[in-house]
């Protein structure tokens, strides 16, 4: 019991939120209504099983840099809490439950799927040669919805890339703000991010200008799927949420980072879900 309470606090279900409202967002616009029971389901066991398999991954392959990083010296990995092969199993074990729940839902999602799996992969070495790892972890959120999309159509059409690129952007926009704490640890390590390339002000700039992006990307989703006032409400307490954001973290004060990071985005997925439900409903 013990090693379970460290497995899940090494992959922090609350973060779901921050992919899980947007796929289900995908599916209901896919729809313009309430999709099945059943492919809500396989819907949430393909993000589920998708988004574990990303943090074990994510985990052990930056085992060694968390533990040489004394903000993540104690993280479960890091610190020996957990026995690798374990994890290594419940890496395989959920990508083989996203490739099931994607056979449950249509054959095109079956082709699909090993490109997510390269994607979200892929992700956890991208600091290591290119300072644009912000943004493609952005992609490996920002496809959620593009899935549950094609989930409910059995079709790839280019609309729900709109919203994609808008979760991408959101995400980037604060992780290279969250980066900004290990700035001279990326430098000293010679690891690549948005921070250690352009310094903390650069990033935060860098930082508004996705979360910028994030809204026109939202607005532009609403233009082309024909939504009305109640998914324009939601983007305008949206913009209120990421301005706020940029207030309360400032170069040279990077105390309520994690805050602005992770604590209020947590509403941001669930904000728009709920408000475009009722829109579309």
């Amino acid at each position: 019991m013990n090693k379970f309470k460290k497995f899940l606090t090494m992959i922090d279900f609350g973060h779901s939120l921050f992919g899980l409202p947007f796929a289900y967002l995908g599916a209901f616009l896919a729809y313009k209504n309430v999709p099945s029971l059943s492919q809500l389901l396989w819907i949430t066991i393909a993000m589920v099983a998708a988004r574990t398999a990303a943090l074990c991954l994510n985990r052990l392959i930056d085992r060694h840099i968390d533990r040489s990083n004394p903000r993540t010296s104690n993280w479960v990995m890091a610190s020996g809490q957990l026995p690798m092969v374990p994890v290594w199993l419940t890496v395989f074990l959920c990508f083989a439950l996203l490739f099931y729940a994607a056979a449950q839902l249509n054959p095109l999602c079956v082709k699909l799927a090993p490109l997510a799996v390269l994607i979200l992969w892929g992700y956890s070495y991208t600091k290591r040669f290119t300072w644009w790892c912000h943004l493609i972890l952005g992609l490996a959120i920002g496809i959620g919805p593009i899935g549950s999309w094609i989930a409910i159509t059995g079709s790839f059409d280019w609309q729900p890339l709109i919203m994609g690129m808008a979760v991408a952007c959101w995400i980037a926009g604060f992780d290279a703000m969250y980066a900004c704490q290990d700035i001279e640890f990326d430098r000293q390590n010679h690891l690549y991010s948005i921070p250690a390339r352009f310094g903390e002000t650069g990033a935060l700039i860098f930082s508004a200008v996705f979360h910028l992006l994030t809204l026109i990307f939202l607005v532009a989703n609403g233009i082309i799927l024909l939504l009305g006032l109640w998914y324009y409400c939601a983007i305008a307490i949206t913009a209120l949420i990421l301005i706020y954001e940029h207030i309360i973290v400032k170069p040279g004060d990077l105390s309520r980072v994690n805050f602005a990071s992770f604590k209020i985005n947590h509403y941001v997925g669930m904000l728009i879900l709920v408000l475009t439900l009722i829109d579309i409903l």
